[in-house]
């Protein structure tokens, strides 16, 4: 469900449906999966626009604002409310994990290497350091593809290059 405001629904729906698949062959071997933990209890109403706004904030280091979304105010709302809000406010997973599945996405896509960059930087704001990172793209470099590693390479040498830690 992270994904989905990244890689659309289609691709979530299917992901989930693999992800379905395989829990349900290591059930047919014998092995137990424990269900994920519950997500915690989601803001809602102008809670969810405070608590996204308050997420997106420290996720990216400073209030986001600027033309695009002087430009469209409802995605600059949707954003805070339901990705910040709803779905960052979900405890089942910390924020580094749910950098690293973004990180990963993008850079499985090509076309999203302005919001590739920004999620490495929010990787590194989160804790996650260059060296983790690094590491992090051999692992999709030898088990995704080369283009996805040479594309998080990318976005990781040039928020580095910019002096940022």
């Amino acid at each position: 469900m992270q994904l989905y405001a990244y890689a659309g629904f289609p691709r979530s729906l299917n992901a989930l449906g693999e992800f379905k698949k395989v829990l349900e062959r290591r059930k047919e071997r014998g092995i137990t999966d424990q269900p994920g933990g519950d997500s915690g209890p989601v803001p809602v109403g102008d809670e969810l626009l405070a608590v996204g706004t308050a997420n997106q904030t420290k996720l990216v280091g400073v209030p986001v604002a600027g033309p695009l979304f002087d430009f469209a105010p409802a995605i600059d709302r949707y954003l805070k409310t339901h990705l910040f809000g709803d779905i960052f406010a979900r405890t089942n997973l910390d924020w580094q994990s749910r950098e690293l599945a973004t990180v990963a996405a993008l850079a499985a896509m090509s076309g999203v290497e302005p919001q590739l960059r920004s999620h490495v930087a929010i990787s590194m704001n989160v804790g996650l350091g260059g060296r983790q990172l690094r590491q992090f793209i051999e692992v999709l470099a030898a088990r995704v593809d080369a283009d996805s590693a040479r594309r998080a390479q990318a976005a990781l040498e040039a928020h580095l290059a910019a002096g940022k830690p």
